[in-house]
């Protein structure tokens, strides 16, 4: 498995109707064909000085593999979430974990 995590860190003046598309656009990418499974969400209320809860969502894909993830990364799903949605955004971090 192949495990693609994802943060983002959105801009502070975007009004409920720009954060709205942002969200459909996170849907939109867990129901990519590559993807076998996939979640978005806000931070959780916790905590822990080990924790950073200050980006604006997380999103979690698992694919079968690195090929699955490679495909998924020049697929129309998401270019086109990040031509849409790619200035909503300050900042974005990604961890990519493969599994045995």
């Amino acid at each position: 498995m192949f495990i693609h995590t994802v943060y983002f860190w959105f801009e502070d003046d975007l009004d409920s109707q720009a954060l709205a598309a942002a969200e459909e656009g996170l849907q939109s990418l867990t129901k990519d064909p590559s993807v076998h499974h996939g979640m978005f969400g806000k931070p959780a209320d916790t905590h822990r000085s080990v924790v950073d809860n200050t980006y604006t969502y997380g999103l979690a894909l698992v694919f079968d593999d690195q090929a699955a993830h490679d495909a998924y990364q020049v697929g129309e799903v998401h270019q086109r979430f990040l031509a849409e949605h790619k200035t909503k955004w300050h900042r974005v971090v990604v961890y990519d974990t493969q599994t045995s």
